[in-house]
């Protein structure tokens, strides 16, 4: 069992969803439990589209890199930009590299599918000899690390620079990496965070097994039919605590159960794990938790293994639902975009509901709840888990002076 870890505190956070740019737009779609699911629109051509919803982010092939940025130029890229731009986070992150020099500040983001949505356009847009339009010939957009070295590059930072792609818990474990280049002493401080765009692979690989729904997502809902598919950039800045009140990291936990390629442990064998290192990094028992961001996609299997796991560990007033059905699953991007939910939490007091499920499935506990509500959060945790059974737990806490 891992020992506790000193917390780290969060000096800005930020959340770019279907919802809106910012974590403003995010916590008002919470509160006014208010989807921003639309029917499928991504996608040429038109009549090739899947009928599915899903959250896209308005503005993002509209936008402009910075001409210094400029051979970066892909959707992923634009944005990570959009989200690195929103809620003063650049500004943030530009004063830490100064506090603490531009070698001592990593990079840590998370991705499942980086710019290959770019590479797929540039296969159907080659030329007579077989090569991608000129503005597309740049390796910096075909490799999986395409993230990390425009964020890196973006905000002028030469330290360790990481892309972790571990499907949906990517943008979780950047966390856990985080700490431990920080405890290690490598670092002084971290940008960590995480993008995915749509694109045809996400929506047609996912599609491929079944696991895409006809309608809005309904997680742990009774009569559930599968996910919703989104995009979403988030970004948070970790530095040691100093005991004031900024938002806090406390625990994590990571397992990789691999049990099978796309489907759970049975009994959650590797999710528990995770949840178990997390609280003794954090020094918690189940019952100091207050809200919980559940993986929740909607899909069959996923929903019931996580709500059997919550029942029999966690007391009946804890308040967990999953987000899923506001933003879509944002895949490499949702581990920090329900981190920053549970920030969120730990600010304003709102937990959120689980929008469009009307009938939990009998599966599930007391603790899931269908409707938001308000009261005091002390300790957040979020649960992020990929394909292969490679699981994330994640808890937050108040800052000391909050």
């Amino acid at each position: 069992m891992p020992t506790r870890i000193a917390p780290l505190s969060i000096r800005a956070y930020t959340a770019t969803t279907a919802l809106g740019t910012g974590k403003a737009a995010l916590l008002q779609g919470l509160r006014e439990s208010r989807s921003g699911l639309r029917p499928n629109d991504f996608g040429e051509p038109a009549g090739q589209r899947l009928d599915t919803w899903i959250g896209r982010v308005d503005g993002v092939e509209a936008l402009q890199l910075p001409p210094e940025l400029a051979t970066w130029d892909c959707r992923n890229n634009r944005l990570a930009w959009l989200g690195l731009t929103a809620d003063g986070f650049l500004e943030a992150a530009l004063a830490a590299r100064e506090r603490h020099g531009a070698h001592r500040v990593a990079v840590i983001v998370g991705t499942s599918t980086s710019s290959i949505g770019d590479t797929e356009l540039a296969y159907t847009q080659m030329d007579a000899n077989g090569l991608f339009p000129p503005r597309m010939r740049h390796s910096e957009l075909h490799t999986a690390h395409s993230l990390g070295l425009f964020v890196q590059r973006a905000l002028g930072l030469t330290g360790p620079c990481e892309t972790i792609s571990t499907a949906c818990s990517s943008s979780a474990k950047v966390f856990a990496s985080a700490e431990r280049l920080m405890r290690l002493g490598l670092i002084d401080a971290a940008v960590v965070g995480g993008v995915d765009t749509l694109c045809g692979s996400v929506l047609f690989g996912f599609n491929s097994l079944e696991l895409v729904s006809g309608e809005p997502c309904r997680p742990f809902d009774a009569q559930r039919k599968g996910i919703s598919l989104g995009e979403a950039a988030g970004f948070a800045l970790l530095e040691r605590s100093d005991g004031s009140a900024d938002p806090q990291l406390l625990g994590y936990g990571e397992a990789s159960d691999a049990h099978h390629m796309s489907t759970p442990h049975p009994e959650g064998a590797g999710a528990e794990r995770a949840l178990n290192d997390a609280l003794a990094r954090a020094g918690l028992g189940c019952e100091a938790i207050d809200y919980i961001n559940l993986h929740g996609t909607a899909s069959s299997k996923n929903d019931e293994v996580e709500a059997a796991l919550v029942s029999r560990r966690f007391p009946a007033h804890v308040h967990a639902s999953s987000t899923k059905g506001f933003t879509g699953h944002t895949l490499g991007a949702a581990g920090i975009v329900e981190a920053v939910v549970c920030l969120l939490a730990l600010e304003h007091g709102l937990m959120p509901g689980t929008v469009n499920s009307r009938t939990p499935d009998p599966v599930c506990g007391p603790q899931i709840r269908l409707a938001p509500a308000q009261g005091e959060v002390r300790h957040a945790l979020s649960n992020s888990f990929g394909f292969g059974g490679n699981n994330c737990a994640l808890i937050f806490g108040r800052g000391a002076a909050a």
